[in-house]
């Protein structure tokens, strides 16, 4: 049996073939049977669950227009805040009552669509870093592999999409948190534009490059829940008043004329590439090319030096938020947010300043390079996903692997998607970026592409009777 989508859920319950309350069944069996192996969930809310899914079942019951993800079963990272539980940052360090126990918009707009909330997922602590097994939170795991990472920071929710505990949830990605875990658990997650979708009620990392997003098995799950979350929210400052299409119905197949960069990325700048990752990629263009676009070779401008603007805004952002309780509780911190964060002590406004003029430049050449292609593909890593053992001692070289943050400095839309599995048996993924505001042309490719492959329906080989996960073979 292939995994459910959100898609394919919501005909299923329009048509009667399945409930609310039976999808959700199936979504608490899989939490009760992978979650204390794979680390998915900080807190669980069964009971208000099961009590949204009756309702939902009397309004199809009821043949009532139904809302565009009514019934569908959600986790949301312990980063965003919920009405049902506390939001702590997986830290010992944040005050659970943070945002007043109050959906954050987002969260507000899903449960307007129907959707369900099962819950808080794991992340790391304040969204940055790695896990750290001295503290008492669960470590994430892999659902392909329970001795590798899910990556990070929106772990639980790409672990939890991937064991089936839920068909969709919400992430964040400051540098790539939601699509590293989508890309190393083998599901889809897209980054919006920078301002597409508000970020009040979510703790924050980095002010300027924070974005709440969508993970889910398909880029079709994605685009109909990003069309429930974007738009204006007066709440937040960092929205911008665009208007928001319904991305799925932009999800034609067709690709005709569109002219797709492609940037490999690892062959030029010398960082760890997984052995199968080129026959991969190049598998991938031939599908995009088969749907009608056309591959033509770039280089992405400033690479280097705007993913280096990414570490240090960040890192000064977050150092800004949290230097206080570091001064007082740094014991209590992750020690991977004591270096991470920390670092940025050393920085001076005059670093912070320069990242922000080169982001500036990296925009406007961006901008320039958009004007001879449509869309700009590259692996979303080179390297599967690693092992947690050594995770703390992980090289710096090891996360330049990770082709991700650029397109935070940048602000544009990129999306992850799994192109298939590397040398381990692990996914990677591939990913797609476009001009900002151009999501729909986005995940119209991601789409496209999963039309052609069914890697996005793969299931992980977990051992339903051990709740370990298995080998894959």
């Amino acid at each position: 049996m292939t995994a459910r989508t959100i898609s394919g859920a919501i005909a299923a319950l329009r048509s009667g073939e399945l409930t609310a309350t039976g999808l959700l069944d199936e979504a608490l069996a899989a939490a009760d049977a992978f979650d204390d192996a794979l680390g998915i969930y900080l807190a669980r809310f069964d009971e208000p669950a099961r009590e949204a899914a009756a309702a939902a079942d009397k309004v199809y019951a009821a043949g009532d227009s139904a809302g565009p993800l009514l019934g569908i079963p959600l986790g949301i990272k312990d980063i965003i805040t919920t009405a049902e539980g506390p939001t702590t940052a997986q830290s010992l360090v944040h005050d659970p009552d943070w945002g007043g126990r109050l959906d954050a918009p987002v969260v507000s707009r899903l449960r307007a669509a129907g959707g369900i909330i099962t819950g808080k997922t794991t992340t790391m602590e304040f969204a940055t870093g790695v896990p750290d097994p001295s503290k008492p939170f669960p470590v994430p795991r892999n659902p392909w592999n329970s001795e590798h990472w899910t990556g990070g920071s929106s772990s639980g929710t790409g672990n939890g999409v991937a064991a089936g505990a839920f068909l969709g949830g919400l992430g964040t990605d400051t540098g790539g948190s939601i699509r590293i875990p989508a890309a190393f658990c083998g599901i889809s997650g897209i980054k919006a534009t920078f301002g597409r979708v508000p970020k009040s009620g979510c703790v924050p990392l980095g002010y300027s490059l924070d974005n709440i997003g969508p993970m889910a098995r398909s880029a079709r799950d994605c685009a109909i829940m990003l069309t429930a979350i974007a738009g204006y929210e007066a709440s937040d400052p960092c929205t911008l008043d665009e208007p928001v299409p319904t991305y799925e119905e932009a999800l034609t197949g067709d690709l005709e004329g569109l002219r797709i960069g492609v940037d490999p990325l690892a062959e030029h700048r010398r960082v760890d590439q997984d052995p199968l990752l080129g026959e991969l990629l190049d598998a991938a263009l031939a599908v995009l090319a088969g749907r009608g676009a056309t591959i033509v070779p770039i280089e992405l401008p400033y690479y280097r030096e705007l993913t280096a603007a990414t570490g240090i805004t960040s890192r000064s952002e977050a150092f800004a938020y949290h230097a206080p309780d570091l001064r007082r509780r740094w014991p209590d911190y992750f020690a991977a947010t004591r270096q991470g964060v920390g670092i940025a002590a050393a920085y001076t406004g005059a670093d912070y300043v320069q990242a922000q003029r080169v982001r500036r430049v990296g925009q406007r050449e961006l901008a320039s390079l958009f004007t001879e292609v449509d869309l700009i593909v590259t692996p979303t890593a080179s390297v599967e996903a690693f092992a947690i053992d050594g995770l703390g001692s992980l090289a710096t070289e090891r996360f330049r692997a990770m082709h991700t943050s650029y397109w935070n400095a940048v602000g544009n839309p990129a999306l992850s998607v799994p192109m298939g599995f590397g040398a381990r048996d692990l996914p990677l993924g591939l990913q797609v970026a476009g001009r900002p505001f151009d999501e729909a042309l986005v995940l119209r490719a991601g789409d496209a592409y999963q039309q052609d492959t069914d890697w996005h329906l793969r299931r992980p080989g977990l051992d339903q009777t051990s709740a370990i996960p298995a080998a894959v073979a």
